[in-house]
């Protein structure tokens, strides 16, 4: 018997069918700085700092989580493409960063060409849509470390920022203002916890009295991404610090941006949690704490200022159609 790659579980020319699929898909990101197609060992973007005095590079990088086991149920795979473009975009964007170039990682049990297809077509949406390049990526085929179903995704981004525009916390003083934006539900955190919770009981095609969609349609919403509204905030109020809502919950993130020697107040009363977020704190009896220190329980941004400031933001959120609110302190 003649043993070759694809009976080890790696189809080559499955390959082959993704990267014809998906490059079109890459190319209609790209931009005048973008001097390489799709398949070149390394991507190529050049940069034009001439509008920056002292620039900046500012990189993040992150996954989707388990939020894809929510996908592979749903057999719906456009969106986590844009979870993970807007969550990168919003990790650097918090810092003040104009975003320039994404690139992605697709890890499969088996690669199927039109899921993948299915994934990138969400990254190239959401790079469009917050005027950034996909200018590269790799998709591995990895049997035996992934079910035949199963994959994982990473995605890196790059941004710039004039050094002395960056926003790092270090203008937040006590007296300081919290003005939280509201999230799309769970965005990209917490679905270990949600998933333990919810599928014992429920399936994800179920509807559920209070939920506008399916459980399933409620959790792939969409994460947010707030760069526009970041981008006119930071250009027209003097913004002390941005605090993006992931993993850790309210406090755990905003405390990355606040000085040590003083304390965030948070009034958890000021807004009401989303349907989404009352069905599972119900359906598995999970404390406020646990909520809070899980999920974003509904805001997945926030702006620190200065009191003097907090009607400019509140009226630039309205003229975007954002919904904020004021919802703590810094003591």
């Amino acid at each position: 018997m003649t043993i070759d790659y694809k009976s080890a579980g790696v189809n080559l020319k499955a390959g082959e069918n993704t990267v014809d699929l998906i490059k079109d898909l890459a190319k209609s990101t790209f931009n005048e700085n973008c001097i390489t197609g799709i398949g070149h060992f390394g991507a190529f973007y050049e940069l034009d700092f001439s509008e920056y005095k002292s620039p900046v590079l500012v990189s993040s990088v992150d996954g989707v989580g388990t939020k894809l086991m929510v996908a592979i149920m749903m057999d719906k795979h456009d969106t986590v493409g844009q979870d993970l473009v807007n969550h990168c975009i919003d990790d650097i964007a918090v810092g003040g960063a104009k975003p320039l170039y994404f690139m992605d990682y697709m890890a499969f049990g088996k690669l199927d060409p039109n899921k993948a297809a299915s994934i990138v077509s969400g990254f190239a949406k959401a790079c469009k849509e917050n005027n950034m390049a996909l200018i590269g990526g790799e998709t591995a085929e990895m049997p035996g470390m992934y079910s035949v179903n199963d994959y994982d995704l990473s995605g890196t981004i790059v941004g710039v920022v004039e050094k002395e525009k960056a926003i790092d916390g270090k203008k937040v003083e006590s007296g300081d203002i919290l003005i939280g934006f509201d999230s799309n539900g769970l965005h990209t955190n917490g679905y270990s916890l949600a998933r333990k919770v919810l599928f014992p009981k429920f399936n994800v095609n179920d509807k559920v009295d209070g939920l506008q969609l399916s459980i399933g349609e409620e959790l792939l919403r969409i994460h947010k991404s707030y760069l526009t509204l970041i981008t006119e905030l930071k250009e027209n109020v003097d913004i002390h610090a941005f605090s993006h809502i992931t993993g850790g919950g309210i406090i755990g993130n905003t405390k990355r941006v606040v000085p040590k020697k003083l304390s965030i107040d948070i009034d958890w009363t000021s807004w009401e949690m989303q349907p989404i977020f009352r069905l599972i704190q119900e359906t598995g009896n999970i404390s406020d704490d646990e909520m809070r220190d899980v999920f974003n329980t509904g805001i997945g941004l926030i702006s620190i200022v200065n009191t003097k400031d907090v009607e400019k933001v509140l009226e630039i959120a309205k003229n975007q159609n954002q919904n904020a609110r004021v919802i703590g302190k810094i003591k």
